[in-house]
Protein backbone atom coordinates (compact mmCIF):
# COMPACT_ATOMS: atom_id res chain seq x y z
CA UNK A 1 0.00 0.00 0.00
CA UNK A 2 1.32 3.62 -1.07
CA UNK A 3 3.62 1.75 -3.47
CA UNK A 4 2.07 4.68 -6.15
CA UNK A 5 2.31 7.35 -3.76
CA UNK A 6 4.67 10.24 -3.99
CA UNK A 7 4.71 10.71 -0.28
CA UNK A 8 8.15 10.81 0.93
CA UNK A 9 7.48 9.22 3.67
CA UNK A 10 5.62 6.35 2.43
CA UNK A 11 7.66 5.98 -0.38
CA UNK A 12 10.72 4.87 2.49
CA UNK A 13 8.53 1.96 3.31
CA UNK A 14 9.62 0.24 -0.63
CA UNK A 15 13.53 -0.07 -0.07
CA UNK A 16 13.98 -1.60 -3.50
CA UNK A 17 16.23 0.16 -6.08
CA UNK A 18 15.81 1.05 -9.78
CA UNK A 19 18.91 -1.03 -10.38
CA UNK A 20 17.05 -4.03 -9.29
CA UNK A 21 14.63 -3.46 -12.06
CA UNK A 22 17.55 -2.96 -14.68
CA UNK A 23 19.13 -6.15 -13.34
CA UNK A 24 15.83 -7.61 -13.56
CA UNK A 25 15.27 -7.19 -17.62
CA UNK A 26 19.36 -7.42 -17.64
CA UNK A 27 18.79 -11.22 -16.57
CA UNK A 28 15.59 -11.91 -18.90
CA UNK A 29 17.07 -10.58 -21.73
CA UNK A 30 20.25 -12.88 -21.34
CA UNK A 31 18.40 -15.91 -20.82
CA UNK A 32 15.94 -15.15 -23.66
CA UNK A 33 19.45 -14.88 -25.63
CA UNK A 34 21.16 -18.10 -24.74
CA UNK A 35 17.39 -19.65 -25.75
CA UNK A 36 17.92 -18.23 -28.74
CA UNK A 37 21.58 -19.64 -29.70
CA UNK A 38 20.73 -22.35 -28.55
CA UNK A 39 17.90 -22.38 -31.56
CA UNK A 40 20.64 -21.19 -33.90
CA UNK A 41 19.37 -17.46 -34.39
CA UNK A 42 20.94 -14.17 -34.06
CA UNK A 43 17.80 -12.65 -32.78
CA UNK A 44 14.05 -12.55 -32.14
CA UNK A 45 13.11 -11.62 -35.83
CA UNK A 46 15.06 -14.90 -36.37
CA UNK A 47 12.38 -17.17 -34.50
CA UNK A 48 9.12 -15.04 -36.05
CA UNK A 49 6.53 -17.42 -37.68
CA UNK A 50 9.31 -20.05 -37.30
CA UNK A 51 6.62 -22.99 -36.20
CA UNK A 52 8.97 -25.52 -37.06
CA UNK A 53 10.67 -25.05 -34.10
CA UNK A 54 8.07 -25.77 -31.80
CA UNK A 55 7.14 -29.13 -30.86
CA UNK A 56 4.12 -30.21 -28.78
CA UNK A 57 5.71 -31.86 -25.11
CA UNK A 58 3.40 -34.47 -23.29
CA UNK A 59 1.44 -33.14 -20.48
CA UNK A 60 1.65 -35.82 -18.03
CA UNK A 61 -1.99 -37.64 -18.81
CA UNK A 62 -3.07 -39.91 -21.17
CA UNK A 63 -6.55 -37.56 -21.30
CA UNK A 64 -4.18 -34.52 -21.21
CA UNK A 65 -2.38 -35.71 -24.28
CA UNK A 66 -5.34 -37.32 -26.44
CA UNK A 67 -5.04 -33.73 -28.76
CA UNK A 68 -2.67 -33.61 -31.53
CA UNK A 69 -1.46 -29.84 -32.40
CA UNK A 70 0.82 -30.76 -35.21
CA UNK A 71 -1.59 -29.22 -38.00
CA UNK A 72 -1.29 -26.36 -36.19
CA UNK A 73 2.38 -26.40 -36.46
CA UNK A 74 3.03 -25.61 -39.59
CA UNK A 75 5.00 -22.92 -41.30
CA UNK A 76 3.67 -20.99 -44.03
CA UNK A 77 5.70 -20.15 -46.86
CA UNK A 78 8.59 -18.02 -46.23
CA UNK A 79 8.67 -16.44 -49.57
CA UNK A 80 4.96 -16.26 -50.00
CA UNK A 81 4.77 -13.17 -47.76
CA UNK A 82 6.80 -11.55 -44.85
CA UNK A 83 6.53 -13.45 -41.35
CA UNK A 84 5.46 -10.62 -39.62
CA UNK A 85 4.12 -7.04 -40.38
CA UNK A 86 5.91 -4.15 -42.03
CA UNK A 87 3.47 -2.19 -42.20
CA UNK A 88 5.27 1.68 -39.98
CA UNK A 89 1.89 3.01 -39.31
CA UNK A 90 -0.97 0.10 -38.64
CA UNK A 91 -3.80 3.03 -37.89
CA UNK A 92 -3.21 6.72 -39.12
CA UNK A 93 -4.19 9.27 -36.86
CA UNK A 94 -7.91 9.82 -37.19
CA UNK A 95 -8.56 14.06 -37.70
CA UNK A 96 -9.65 15.70 -34.67
CA UNK A 97 -10.95 19.06 -32.90
CA UNK A 98 -7.01 19.72 -32.33
CA UNK A 99 -5.84 19.67 -35.24
CA UNK A 100 -7.96 22.91 -35.82
CA UNK A 101 -7.25 23.69 -32.75
CA UNK A 102 -3.52 24.06 -32.58
CA UNK A 103 -4.40 26.08 -36.45
CA UNK A 104 -6.62 28.06 -34.66
CA UNK A 105 -3.50 28.96 -31.70
CA UNK A 106 -1.26 29.66 -33.90
CA UNK A 107 -0.16 33.20 -32.24
CA UNK A 108 -0.02 31.35 -28.86
CA UNK A 109 3.22 29.18 -30.16
CA UNK A 110 4.40 31.84 -32.54
CA UNK A 111 4.35 34.75 -30.72
CA UNK A 112 3.18 33.77 -27.21
CA UNK A 113 -0.37 35.94 -27.42
CA UNK A 114 -3.02 35.18 -25.31
CA UNK A 115 -5.94 33.63 -27.09
CA UNK A 116 -9.79 32.57 -26.52
CA UNK A 117 -11.27 29.94 -28.73
CA UNK A 118 -14.88 28.76 -29.07
CA UNK A 119 -15.83 25.46 -30.75
CA UNK A 120 -19.15 23.30 -30.87
CA UNK A 121 -18.44 19.56 -29.40
CA UNK A 122 -19.58 16.19 -29.90
CA UNK A 123 -19.16 12.98 -28.54
CA UNK A 124 -17.04 11.74 -31.26
CA UNK A 125 -14.52 14.29 -30.25
CA UNK A 126 -12.44 12.93 -28.05
CA UNK A 127 -9.00 13.69 -26.13
CA UNK A 128 -9.96 17.78 -27.00
CA UNK A 129 -6.54 19.36 -25.49
CA UNK A 130 -4.48 16.68 -25.37
CA UNK A 131 -2.58 17.22 -28.70
CA UNK A 132 -2.57 20.93 -27.39
CA UNK A 133 -0.90 20.54 -24.31
CA UNK A 134 1.49 17.96 -26.02
CA UNK A 135 2.19 20.97 -28.35
CA UNK A 136 2.49 23.18 -25.34
CA UNK A 137 5.34 21.57 -23.78
CA UNK A 138 7.14 20.50 -26.44
CA UNK A 139 7.25 24.22 -27.17
CA UNK A 140 7.01 25.91 -23.70
CA UNK A 141 7.90 22.85 -21.53
CA UNK A 142 5.75 22.09 -18.73
CA UNK A 143 5.57 25.39 -16.77
CA UNK A 144 6.11 27.40 -19.54
CA UNK A 145 2.67 29.26 -19.86
CA UNK A 146 0.54 31.12 -17.68
CA UNK A 147 -2.52 29.76 -16.30
CA UNK A 148 -5.23 30.53 -18.67
CA UNK A 149 -2.72 31.71 -21.90
CA UNK A 150 -4.74 29.55 -24.29
CA UNK A 151 -8.74 29.50 -22.90
CA UNK A 152 -11.38 27.07 -24.98
CA UNK A 153 -14.85 27.45 -24.82
CA UNK A 154 -16.48 24.38 -25.48
CA UNK A 155 -20.68 24.23 -26.09
CA UNK A 156 -21.91 20.13 -26.21
CA UNK A 157 -21.35 17.21 -25.45
CA UNK A 158 -17.36 16.06 -25.36
CA UNK A 159 -15.92 12.65 -25.84
CA UNK A 160 -14.31 10.14 -23.96
CA UNK A 161 -10.80 11.87 -21.98
CA UNK A 162 -11.48 15.37 -22.43
CA UNK A 163 -8.88 17.14 -21.28
CA UNK A 164 -6.61 14.46 -20.87
CA UNK A 165 -3.21 15.24 -19.61
CA UNK A 166 -3.61 18.76 -20.31
CA UNK A 167 -0.77 21.12 -19.21
CA UNK A 168 -0.74 24.09 -17.51
CA UNK A 169 -1.25 27.59 -19.18
CA UNK A 170 -4.29 25.44 -21.10
CA UNK A 171 -8.42 26.33 -19.53
CA UNK A 172 -10.78 23.94 -20.97
CA UNK A 173 -14.29 25.66 -20.21
CA UNK A 174 -17.35 23.29 -21.22
CA UNK A 175 -21.16 24.28 -21.33
CA UNK A 176 -22.74 21.14 -21.81
CA UNK A 177 -21.30 17.47 -20.85
CA UNK A 178 -18.60 15.23 -20.99
CA UNK A 179 -18.09 11.06 -21.20
CA UNK A 180 -15.75 9.26 -19.26
CA UNK A 181 -12.11 9.95 -18.36
CA UNK A 182 -12.33 13.85 -17.70
CA UNK A 183 -9.05 14.90 -16.66
CA UNK A 184 -7.30 11.79 -17.29
CA UNK A 185 -3.38 12.37 -15.90
CA UNK A 186 -4.08 16.35 -15.58
CA UNK A 187 -0.72 17.83 -15.99
CA UNK A 188 -1.77 21.54 -14.69
CA UNK A 189 -4.42 22.20 -16.13
CA UNK A 190 -7.85 23.82 -15.41
CA UNK A 191 -11.48 22.71 -16.68
CA UNK A 192 -14.75 24.01 -15.87
CA UNK A 193 -17.81 22.83 -16.92
CA UNK A 194 -21.71 23.82 -16.59
CA UNK A 195 -24.73 22.33 -17.79
CA UNK A 196 -26.15 23.25 -20.62
CA UNK A 197 -28.14 26.56 -20.21
CA UNK A 198 -26.08 27.48 -16.87
CA UNK A 199 -27.02 25.91 -13.46
CA UNK A 200 -30.24 26.87 -12.80
CA UNK A 201 -31.21 25.11 -8.93
CA UNK A 202 -29.38 25.50 -5.78
CA UNK A 203 -29.58 21.56 -5.33
CA UNK A 204 -26.31 19.09 -6.24
CA UNK A 205 -26.46 18.81 -10.25
CA UNK A 206 -27.14 15.79 -12.49
CA UNK A 207 -24.24 13.43 -13.59
CA UNK A 208 -22.55 15.92 -15.85
CA UNK A 209 -19.31 13.87 -16.16
CA UNK A 210 -18.64 9.99 -16.60
CA UNK A 211 -17.05 7.53 -15.01
CA UNK A 212 -12.66 7.36 -14.16
CA UNK A 213 -12.92 11.20 -13.87
CA UNK A 214 -9.17 12.36 -12.76
CA UNK A 215 -7.68 9.04 -12.88
CA UNK A 216 -4.12 9.54 -12.39
CA UNK A 217 -4.04 13.22 -12.25
CA UNK A 218 -0.82 15.24 -11.08
CA UNK A 219 -1.80 19.16 -11.03
CA UNK A 220 -4.22 21.35 -11.83
CA UNK A 221 -8.10 21.90 -11.35
CA UNK A 222 -11.27 20.63 -12.48
CA UNK A 223 -14.70 22.12 -11.18
CA UNK A 224 -17.93 20.79 -12.61
CA UNK A 225 -21.32 21.65 -11.38
CA UNK A 226 -22.88 18.11 -11.60
CA UNK A 227 -21.87 14.84 -10.40
CA UNK A 228 -19.67 12.68 -11.57
CA UNK A 229 -19.32 8.55 -12.25
CA UNK A 230 -17.72 6.06 -10.46
CA UNK A 231 -14.40 5.53 -9.69
CA UNK A 232 -13.90 9.16 -9.10
CA UNK A 233 -10.19 10.75 -8.61
CA UNK A 234 -8.87 7.29 -8.32
CA UNK A 235 -4.77 7.67 -8.37
CA UNK A 236 -5.17 11.34 -7.96
CA UNK A 237 -1.88 12.54 -7.05
CA UNK A 238 -1.79 16.50 -6.64
CA UNK A 239 -4.79 17.83 -8.61
CA UNK A 240 -7.63 19.91 -6.93
CA UNK A 241 -11.06 19.33 -7.58
CA UNK A 242 -14.91 20.36 -6.98
CA UNK A 243 -17.94 18.20 -8.19
CA UNK A 244 -21.22 17.27 -6.80
CA UNK A 245 -21.37 14.01 -5.98
CA UNK A 246 -19.96 11.05 -6.89
CA UNK A 247 -20.66 6.84 -7.68
CA UNK A 248 -18.98 4.11 -6.07
CA UNK A 249 -15.07 4.03 -5.76
CA UNK A 250 -14.68 7.67 -5.74
CA UNK A 251 -11.05 8.88 -3.98
CA UNK A 252 -9.59 4.85 -4.94
CA UNK A 253 -5.78 4.99 -3.90
CA UNK A 254 -5.63 8.71 -4.41
CA UNK A 255 -2.44 9.71 -3.24
CA UNK A 256 -2.33 13.54 -3.17
CA UNK A 257 -4.71 16.28 -4.15
CA UNK A 258 -7.82 17.60 -2.47
CA UNK A 259 -11.26 16.55 -3.73
CA UNK A 260 -14.34 18.70 -2.52
CA UNK A 261 -17.81 16.73 -3.11
CA UNK A 262 -20.91 18.57 -2.53
CA UNK A 263 -23.08 15.67 -2.60
CA UNK A 264 -23.52 11.84 -2.39
CA UNK A 265 -21.10 9.71 -2.75
CA UNK A 266 -21.25 5.89 -3.88
CA UNK A 267 -20.36 2.62 -2.08
CA UNK A 268 -16.47 2.00 -0.71
CA UNK A 269 -15.64 5.65 -0.75
CA UNK A 270 -11.84 5.91 -0.19
CA UNK A 271 -10.78 2.49 -0.47
CA UNK A 272 -6.85 2.61 -0.51
CA UNK A 273 -6.47 6.17 -0.24
CA UNK A 274 -3.17 7.12 1.29
CA UNK A 275 -2.72 10.86 0.65
CA UNK A 276 -4.35 13.64 0.10
CA UNK A 277 -7.57 15.11 1.55
CA UNK A 278 -11.42 14.96 0.63
CA UNK A 279 -14.26 17.45 1.66
CA UNK A 280 -17.61 16.05 1.48
CA UNK A 281 -20.99 17.17 2.22
CA UNK A 282 -22.58 14.78 4.11
CA UNK A 283 -26.14 16.32 4.89
CA UNK A 284 -27.85 13.17 5.19
CA UNK A 285 -25.72 11.47 6.48
CA UNK A 286 -24.76 8.95 4.02
CA UNK A 287 -21.11 8.81 3.95
CA UNK A 288 -20.13 6.53 6.94
CA UNK A 289 -21.92 3.43 5.85
CA UNK A 290 -20.32 3.90 2.44
CA UNK A 291 -16.97 4.76 3.73
CA UNK A 292 -14.02 2.22 3.25
CA UNK A 293 -12.38 3.21 6.85
CA UNK A 294 -9.52 0.82 6.35
CA UNK A 295 -7.04 3.49 5.67
CA UNK A 296 -8.83 6.39 6.22
CA UNK A 297 -10.61 8.86 9.20
CA UNK A 298 -13.37 11.04 9.37
CA UNK A 299 -13.50 14.46 11.43
CA UNK A 300 -15.02 17.50 11.59
CA UNK A 301 -13.40 20.68 9.82
CA UNK A 302 -10.99 23.07 12.28
CA UNK A 303 -10.04 26.53 11.15
CA UNK A 304 -7.27 25.58 8.67
CA UNK A 305 -9.50 22.74 7.09
CA UNK A 306 -12.54 25.13 6.63
CA UNK A 307 -11.02 27.79 5.00
CA UNK A 308 -9.05 26.20 2.49
CA UNK A 309 -12.32 24.16 1.71
CA UNK A 310 -14.23 27.04 1.55
CA UNK A 311 -11.73 28.67 -0.82
CA UNK A 312 -12.21 25.69 -3.29
CA UNK A 313 -15.86 25.96 -3.06
CA UNK A 314 -16.04 29.83 -4.00
CA UNK A 315 -13.50 28.78 -7.02
CA UNK A 316 -16.01 26.47 -8.36
CA UNK A 317 -19.05 28.87 -8.09
CA UNK A 318 -16.63 31.22 -9.86
CA UNK A 319 -15.75 28.74 -12.38
CA UNK A 320 -18.99 27.43 -13.24
CA UNK A 321 -21.61 29.63 -11.71
CA UNK A 322 -23.31 26.60 -9.50
CA UNK A 323 -26.32 27.64 -7.49
CA UNK A 324 -26.01 24.99 -5.41
CA UNK A 325 -22.53 26.33 -4.31
CA UNK A 326 -23.34 29.78 -4.28
CA UNK A 327 -26.40 28.72 -1.85
CA UNK A 328 -24.00 26.46 0.60
CA UNK A 329 -21.85 29.97 0.87
CA UNK A 330 -24.48 32.06 1.32
CA UNK A 331 -25.48 29.98 4.95
CA UNK A 332 -21.71 28.67 5.48
CA UNK A 333 -21.96 29.02 9.04
CA UNK A 334 -24.83 26.34 9.22
CA UNK A 335 -23.60 23.87 6.06
CA UNK A 336 -20.44 23.44 7.17
CA UNK A 337 -21.31 21.82 10.07
CA UNK A 338 -22.20 19.11 7.65
CA UNK A 339 -18.96 19.05 5.57
CA UNK A 340 -16.76 15.92 6.66
CA UNK A 341 -13.02 15.89 6.73
CA UNK A 342 -12.25 12.31 5.10
CA UNK A 343 -7.72 11.65 5.69
CA UNK A 344 -5.39 8.86 5.52
CA UNK A 345 -4.59 7.46 8.30
CA UNK A 346 -0.80 7.31 6.76
CA UNK A 347 -0.04 10.83 6.55
CA UNK A 348 0.16 11.40 9.99
CA UNK A 349 -2.92 13.50 10.80
CA UNK A 350 -4.17 10.90 13.49
CA UNK A 351 -1.45 12.22 15.66
CA UNK A 352 -2.00 16.08 14.89
CA UNK A 353 -5.26 15.93 16.03
CA UNK A 354 -4.86 13.78 19.17
CA UNK A 355 -6.77 10.90 18.00
CA UNK A 356 -5.51 7.19 18.34
CA UNK A 357 -5.76 5.17 15.30
CA UNK A 358 -9.22 2.90 14.88
CA UNK A 359 -9.71 0.69 11.68
CA UNK A 360 -12.71 -0.10 11.28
Amino acid sequence: MGVCTQDDELRKRFTGLADHVVNLMTFIARDAREILARLGANSIEDVIGRADLLDQVSRGAEHLDDLDLNPLLVRVDPHARPPRSTRVQRNAVAPSLDEQILKDASAVFSRGEKMQLVYDVRNTDRAVGTRVSSAIVRKFGPDGLTDGQLTLHLNGSAGQSLGAFAAKGLRIELEGDANDYVAKGLSGAVIAIRPFGGCTREAPGDAIIGNTVLYGATSGALYAAGGAGQRFAVRNSGASVVVEGCGANGCEYMTGGVAVILGKVGDNFAAGMTGGEAFVLDEDDRLEPRLNAETVFVSDLDAEAEMRCRSMIEAHVAATGSRHGAAILADWERRKRAIRHVRPFEAGYMESVGLEKVKA
